[in-house]
């Protein structure tokens, strides 16, 4: 993948340490019913699924519907892009902060046809203050199958008043917690 430096951590960044409250092995419900990338009752969203693995990574799932194609019969690369957002932001969900996207950057690989199964592993490189650095990878078919599209991205700690304000709550953040602008 061709990176730019706003998505990989500076050099002497620590690893990242999973929290103590991150879900481990267990399966990531949706951030809301009818949220377009994970919600179960969003009519022609991705339905993605996603299970922690060790706290900073996370394997999800999606398959490529008729109402996701772009070109005939291919998966629309913006939708490839939201699915890739998605299973990144369940990685960041796993550090218990509220962060938004800031930068996503999405390498196509592959075409996606419909009806193909994408497994998407997205992990945590780093965290510096407020910004957290993120890969994703996604493979057709099976997880170890041909890789199709490859991600990373900057992701930014913003107050949680931002979810409850303009969404449906707080995703499970401490509607307390507070961070700096």
């Amino acid at each position: 993948m061709n990176r730019s430096n706003l998505t990989v951590p500076p050099a002497g960044t620590p690893a990242p340490q999973p929290h103590p409250e991150a879900l481990i092995g267990e399966k990531l419900g949706p951030h809301y019913a009818r949220c377009f990338g994970c919600g179960p009752d969003h009519p022609t969203g991705l339905h993605l699924e996603a299970v922690s693995d060790d706290g900073l990574s996370v394997s999800a799932e999606f398959t490529v519907g008729a109402e996701h194609q772009g070109a005939p019969g291919l998966a629309h690369g913006g939708v490839l892009a939201t699915a890739m957002d998605e299973a990144l932001g369940m990685v960041v969900w796993l550090l218990r902060k509220p962060y938004v996207t800031g930068r996503l950057e999405t390498d196509y690989l592959l075409p996606v046809p419909v009806g193909t199964t994408l497994h998407i592993r997205t992990r945590c490189t780093g965290v510096v203050g407020r910004k957290a650095y993120l890969e994703a990878e996604a493979r057709m078919g099976a997880p170890d199958g041909p890789v199709a599209v490859r991600g990373a991205a900057l992701f930014v700690e913003v107050p949680v008043s931002h979810f409850s304000e303009h969404g449906d709550g707080s995703g499970g953040m401490d509607p307390e917690r507070e961070v700096n602008p």
